[in-house]
């Protein structure tokens, strides 16, 4: 254990320390646009997808359970009709403080770890414009502008064990059936032989060639038309430390537009622009003294970058069916995102020839920008009733349905895209969610909790579980202005491969979702 604990901290420390130095000196090298994609799945789909809005301390506090209730910046996000609900001008600006716990167990070894982050997660006012005609029955009409993160991508996951499966097998697997003349030099240098691979190959062969240039495996024959290779990574027990580094977020403005018709119907239209920001990066390190194994030691790094750009628009109503009791329903549809990507790579190995120990650095240098792609994430229809206590409190209660196998990739007449297509279609599913939130008064001061629960978006969910959690809170107002507090935390397990080839050993992860809010809010 003693090992193991000095063989993944020190890397670690070193491959953070090291990260911000290495993307600097990138900048100086090889910019190279791809025509061949990488291989998007469903699992990017998911991350850029997936709405985890969790807004104002008072919504938050209160699960998000707001689809019936509106009065609240953020419940706009869930129901474009509740800017309508607003009495007077407003406006909230909230920070979070997102903190991230993640429990793996890999071949029986279980570590811990955990990142907090600091992060502005809902900005925005209401506008209203009280109609002077009495005769007509539209009351009042608004305004609002808002951002709500709609996800935090800031996450640090450990991953060590003895596993029995090298990552030689993943560049084994990339490299069988490519000619042995492509992973040559040709007379070039790593960075240019890597980046004409990239141009027209694609990534696929760029993998082989750094495990080639590594010495990881070697070919069959010498023949530059061989196409078949031999591990030189032998046995089945290897020290693994894994690292996953990310950060990020996604982001939703909402231009809002809403009208109040009578005194009990409220209506609402949002026109949303979508941010992706995403920065990944994965670390492995392997160590073996397995007899007859000609490497030793294998450190592989894969960065992503990840900008992206979504529209979207929602329509919602709420009704007063009783004085105190209010329903609502909102569609959202579809978001259509164009996503951008940059990866590099980086490669080293440790062999023993002759009693000799060396090192192979394959340091290719060089930003691979991949063309630009589109993913359609599906849209989501919610229904809420909320029941009114007078001025003492309430209680509310939202439904949503969305299904994730409608989610798509495109063009569609790329091949890579076609396989994902159908991976989406085979693998995920529709998904329910539930939020319970309730909130009582006493004069100034309010207290109030909530319970939310969502399944999984995979058919089996030993992939990725049901999530589900909890949140509390407290808000005073002062008249003119409100402070709000809020804590939330949830729940989710996983089983997560390493790589997607070769090496799809999976780990155990439990991860618990800890967020702490504050919002100050004005009346204007």
């Amino acid at each position: 254990m003693i090992f193991y604990a000095e063989a993944y901290v020190l890397p670690y420390k070193n491959f953070r320390k090291n990260k911000k130095m290495k993307k600097t000196l990138l900048l100086l090298t090889v910019l190279l646009t791809i025509s061949f994609g990488q291989a998007q799945n469903l699992i990017d789909g998911l991350r850029y997808g997936t709405d985890l809005t969790t807004g104002t301390a008072r919504f938050n506090a209160m699960s998000g359970a707001f689809g019936a209730l509106g009065g609240d910046l953020s419940a706009i996000a869930i129901n474009p009709a509740g800017s309508a609900v607003f009495l007077q001008n407003s406006a909230a600006f909230t920070l979070s403080l997102d903190g991230m716990e993640n429990s793996s167990n890999y071949f029986g070894n279980s570590t811990n770890n955990e990142d907090t982050e600091l992060n502005i997660n809902q900005a925005g006012g209401v506008f209203l414009f009280d109609n002077f005609n009495e005769d007509s029955p539209w009351k009042k009409f608004s305004l609002a502008l808002n951002f709500n993160q709609t996800q935090s991508h800031d996450n640090e996951l450990f991953i060590q064990g003895v596993g029995n499966t090298s990552i030689a097998n993943f560049f084994l697997e990339q490299a069988q059936g490519l000619r042995l003349d492509l992973l040559e030099l040709q007379g070039q240098g790593i960075s240019g032989r890597y980046a004409n691979l990239g141009a027209t190959n694609g990534s696929r062969a760029q993998n082989a060639f750094l495990g080639f240039q590594a010495f990881i495996f070697d070919p069959l024959t010498n023949d530059p038309g061989n196409t078949q290779y031999t591990s030189n990574v032998a046995g089945n027990r290897f020290d693994h430390q894994y690292i996953y580094l990310s950060q990020g977020f996604n982001g939703k403005y909402s231009f809002n537009m809403g009208a109040q018709y009578t005194d009990n119907f409220f209506f609402g239209i949002n026109l949303n622009s979508h941010v992706i920001d995403y920065e990944q990066s994965t670390l492995l390190f392997e160590d073996n003294q397995n007899t007859g194994s000609v490497v030793n030691q294998i450190d592989f790094e894969n960065n992503l970058s990840v900008l992206g750009a979504g529209f979207s628009a929602q329509i919602g109503m709420i009704a007063k069916l009783a004085s105190d009791f209010r329903v609502g329903f909102t569609y959202d549809t579809p978001t259509w995102f164009v996503i951008s990507e940059e990866t590099t790579q980086y490669l080293e190995t440790v062999r023993t020839v002759d009693n000799q120990s060396i090192t192979e650095i394959i340091d290719p240098r060089v930003i691979n920008v991949f063309a630009d792609y589109n993913l359609r994430t599906p849209g989501k229809i919610t229904g809420s009733a909320a029941y009114i206590f007078g001025k003492d409190g309430l209680i509310s209660l939202d439904y949503s349905y969305k299904d994730f196998s409608n989610m798509k990739f495109s063009p569609t007449n790329d091949g890579a895209f076609t396989v994902a297509n159908a991976e989406i279609k085979n693998t995920l599913k529709a998904v329910s969610s539930f939020k319970v939130g309730g909130e009582y008064r006493f004069n100034n001061l309010s207290l109030r909790g909530g319970f939310n629960y969502e399944e999984s978006p995979y058919s089996d969910d030993t992939i990725l579980g049901d999530r589900q959690g909890f949140s509390a809170g407290l808000g005073y107002n002062f008249g003119n202005y409100s402070f709000d507090l809020a804590y939330s935390r949830s729940e989710q397990s996983r089983n997560q491969e390493l790589y997607s080839v070769g090496l799809t050993d999976t780990a155990s992860i439990d991860t618990i979702y800890n967020n702490f809010l504050f919002t100050l809010g004005l009346s204007l």
